[in-house]
């Protein structure tokens, strides 16, 4: 009666570790080129719900890309220090 227990336990264990590992496999990025200039650098990058911010510095000067984290794709840029015109 001992091991039924020990092994229904150890069962249950290992499939709860299967179980909690499989949902990793869907928060990782898709593969993504941003198909940066030579010369740029990658300066930070950032994260919040489902999409991320990314810093680059290049011969143009500074540039924030805004990706979808589930796709990859550029959805939006902020270039920090351009005039912005006011309405």
């Amino acid at each position: 009666m001992g091991v039924l227990i020990v092994a229904g336990t150890v069962a249950l264990v290992v499939l709860l570790v299967q179980r909690s590992g499989s949902g990793r496999g869907s928060t990782a990025l898709p593969p993504m080129n941003l198909n940066l200039p030579s010369g740029s650098r990658i300066l930070g990058v950032a994260g919040a719900q489902d999409r991320f911010a990314v810093h680059v510095q290049g011969p143009e000067g500074d540039r924030i890309l805004l990706l979808d984290a589930r796709t990859g794709r550029i959805v939006g840029e902020i270039l920090p220090g351009a005039s912005v015109p006011v309405r």
